[in-house]
């Protein structure tokens, strides 16, 4: 079967895609074990992920972009500060790797569907993994301050008992620390650790608040703060009518919850109204014209 001119074009433009991918390949090898510590779960294909990291650094990109520094603010939220020009370097190499193999299988999948189809699909898919891959870590933070606020309201409601039972807030904060194991819980016991270490207790809870970024637990921790300077009397208070805010607010969220789930409800329901609609007229009009 002879090749025409489009074929032609498809496999030289393939070839170099593929070529570029091996010389990213065998010139990044020795980065490999950057991405050694990753989660697999978290990082499909995290053993190639050096081929996206050396062309990086071949393009010489500097990460400061204002993308990048909305990213490097994402990274620091969900690993810390320490460890966010790191993550940020991963969240570029998983992007562009899996991105860039993708665009490599192209042309194999041109070879194998004999039409532009399977090469459009691979690199539709590669498009869209790029995106997938670079928006991760926003729904990263989206999931995580969903998980936070299930269990802000407890922790409000525990807090507040526990003063009103007369315990001072860095015993109080303890003790409901360690009472679960999600992320709102976690980040209550690293500031249990740095007060451990010596960080002011007023401190430690302003860096909770900072870490967990969601406006209503910054204004709880501020509200801690307060309080802690105020005295322990006024501090109880102010925990008992944060209580009743945050339950509030929590019957509104169920609420606009139990509402989406009752629209999402409305497409099957309309779907097995029609059906139900052509099985009856349909053995109406056979019946009419016969």
């Amino acid at each position: 079967m002879l090749l025409t001119m489009t074929d032609a074009i498809i496999f030289l433009i393939g070839l170099v895609i593929i070529l570029f991918f091996l010389f990213l390949f065998f010139t990044g090898l020795k980065d490999a074990s950057l991405f050694d510590s990753l989660e697999e779960k978290e990082y499909p294909l995290k053993e190639i992920y050096f081929v996206g990291y050396k062309f990086m650094n071949m393009i010489n990109y500097q990460y400061k972009s204002k993308a990048d520094r909305k990213l490097r603010k994402e990274v620091s939220v969900l690993y810390g500060e320490k460890y966010a020009e790191y993550y940020l370097r991963v969240a570029y190499s998983q992007k562009i790797t899996i991105s860039l193999l993708l665009l490599a299988l192209a042309v194999p999948m041109y070879g194998l569907a004999e039409g532009l189809a399977g090469a459009f699909i691979m690199v539709m898919f590669a498009g869209v993994a790029y995106y997938y891959f670079g928006t991760a870590t926003e729904k990263k933070i989206f999931k995580r301050s969903e998980e936070m606020l299930r269990d802000f309201s407890n922790v409000v409601s525990k807090l507040a008992l526990l003063t009103n039972a007369g315990m001072i807030m860095r015993e109080a904060w303890n003790e409901v620390a360690f009472t679960g194991d999600t992320t709102l819980y976690k980040e209550m016991q690293t500031a249990v650790v740095e007060m451990e270490n010596g960080v002011a207790e007023i401190d430690a809870i302003f860096n909770f608040g900072t870490r967990c970024i969601i406006p209503e637990i910054k204004k709880f921790s501020s509200t801690i703060v307060q309080g802690i300077v105020k005295g322990n009397s006024e501090l109880t208070l102010m925990l008992q009518q944060q209580s009743k805010e945050v339950w509030a607010l929590k019957k509104q969220k169920v609420r606009r919850e139990g509402e989406k789930a009752a629209s999402k409800l409305l497409i099957p329901i309309l779907i097995m109204f029609v059906g139900i609609l052509i099985m009856v007229i349909i053995p109406i009009f056979a019946n009419l014209g016969a």
